[in-house]
């Protein structure tokens, strides 16, 4: 096994506005862009050969990551010239895959967090002769969801929608997004048109007789698509609570990385990231946040589980909670911002303009 497709084109809608300016593979997770902790992982894993396949920013790819060869990996990149959904992506590189008809392909969605043994899924997948092996988790609420039920053995049954009533939870196990494909099954995938592998590759698969297995791998797993959960996995990736080889630097409950400036009295805990030429002043205290290059966190400011976008400025004595700041945006002193808010790139708040309790 020594090639993988990453898919990496969605527009991370719900990720807005961190995704205006930047991929949502390219945002920054404990310190580097997500996307270097899922390629270091396979990496690991044995992975030597990996196709990007891009489509919304797709220009800021290659200018980071090159030909791969830091990462002891060849890196090539494909563009969408339109959307062409997750099956779609996959046949749209297939012409730069090396592996033979009966060979294994891994195949990674990028945005999600997990632990997952990717070794032990390839296993799965050469052991039982699979067409494609699918990583499912375990949930504790699957409504979100759709479920994929599996027989004794562990082979694929059925893919069911989400489920609107309690009588259709008839399992915990989802997809979690990353599959093992034999080369061939890739090639029977439609092209030149948008393809849902979730909703139209695997079902019709499975339809035609094919034996889809899946591996239940219940380690760390998180799905980053909105801001909550991605600020929570940069902290978790700081914590060591999710494995990457990736993290600059030692895991413990922050991570402040070089040309970054913390004055002495500010507190930093929760696995918070500082980054490159941001400054957090003094008094200031940032639990399990993000802090982007060349944001400014300014005395008697309380952050928490929140991301400072890149060049923004948090004012004096404000408190942010659950928050979102864009890229450039500045939030004037005493101000108050609850969770769920997202400040655009470049806004401005006035100080004492946004609060949730008096002024005294």
């Amino acid at each position: 096994m020594t090639e993988a497709i990453l898919l990496v084109g969605g527009k991370g809608t719900r990720l807005r506005p961190l995704t205006v300016h930047t991929p949502k593979p390219m945002v920054r997770a404990a310190g580097v862009p997500f996307l270097t902790h899922q390629l270091a992982r396979a990496r690991a894993a044995g992975v030597e050969h990996i196709v990007l396949a891009t489509s919304y920013l797709a220009e800021v790819f290659e200018p980071y990551f090159g030909d791969g060869s830091a990462l002891g990996l060849h890196i090539e990149y494909v563009t969408e010239e339109e959307p062409l959904g997750t099956g779609g992506a996959i046949r749209n590189v297939a012409s730069r895959l090396h592996s033979g008809p009966d060979e294994p392909v891994l195949v990674f969605n990028g945005d999600i967090l997990t632990g997952l043994d990717i070794r032990a899924l390839v296993r799965t997948h050469e052991t039982t002769g699979a067409d494609v092996s699918l990583h499912l988790t375990k949930v504790t609420d699957p409504r979100a969801y759709g479920l994929v039920p599996t027989d004794e053995t562990g082979r694929v049954r059925a893919f069911l929608e989400k489920p609107q009533t309690p009588e259709e939870i008839v399992t915990d196990q989802i997809n979690a997004g990353a599959y093992v494909f034999r080369r061939s099954v890739i090639d029977t995938i439609p092209a030149g048109r948008p393809v849902s592998v979730e909703r139209e590759t695997f079902p019709g698969l499975l339809a035609a007789g094919a034996h889809l297995q899946g591996m239940v791998d219940s380690t760390y797993w998180l799905d980053l698509g909105t801001p909550a959960a991605f600020v929570r996995g940069s902290a978790d990736l700081v914590l060591g609570r999710a494995p990457s080889p990736a993290v600059p630097g030692r895991c413990g409950d922050r991570l402040v990385l070089p040309t970054a400036t913390v004055a002495p009295d500010a507190k930093l805990a929760g696995g918070t990231v500082v980054g490159e030429g941001a400054f957090v002043a003094e008094g200031a205290r940032v639990f399990g946040s993000t802090i982007l290059p060349g944001a400014v966190i300014e005395p008697g400011a309380v952050v928490t589980d929140s991301l400072i976008g890149t060049r923004a400025r948090v004012g004096e004595r404000s408190v942010l909670t659950g928050t979102v700041i864009g890229d450039g945006a500045v939030i004037g002193a005493d101000n108050e911002l609850r969770d769920g808010m997202r400040v655009w790139c470049d806004a401005r708040i006035p100080a004492g303009a946004v609060r949730f309790s008096s002024d005294q």
